[in-house]
């Protein structure tokens, strides 16, 4: 999977999750569960110079602790920090495995139950 671009290996974690689509939401590749964002690809966004992808957290306290803990991973993204997402840079070599997860995780934050007691992810 090395020789995938940011948006195509973003793109393959979030597809491999059930009853996820891909559409694009504000001229960004967005990704749904159930008709609920999790995640968006971000690519030079407004002219900021950043490749990203964001994802939901647990809320504003988890928000500000990873960004806090990590900034150079970390970031506040436009428009949806407001509701406690984050941004996580793409840019240089991003642990992979990370981004991933916290792909998975936002699945899981916006995730029916009915998905999430079936076993999830």
């Amino acid at each position: 999977m090395t020789d995938l671009s940011p948006l195509d290996r973003v793109r393959a974690a979030a597809l491999a999750l059930p009853e996820t689509e891909e559409t694009v939401s504000h001229g960004q590749p967005t990704f749904f569960v159930a008709g609920k964002q999790f995640a968006q690809f971000r690519d030079d966004h407004h002219g900021d110079g950043l490749t990203m992808v964001c994802v939901k957290t647990g809320g504003s306290d988890e928000q500000a602790m990873l960004i806090e803990a990590n900034p150079a991973v970390y970031s506040r993204p436009a428009y949806l920090g407001a509701s406690g997402w984050v941004g996580m840079t793409l840019t240089g070599d991003p642990d992979w495995a990370l981004v991933e997860d916290r792909i998975a995780r936002s699945w899981e934050l916006a995730g029916p139950a009915r998905l999430l007691e079936a076993g999830g992810r």
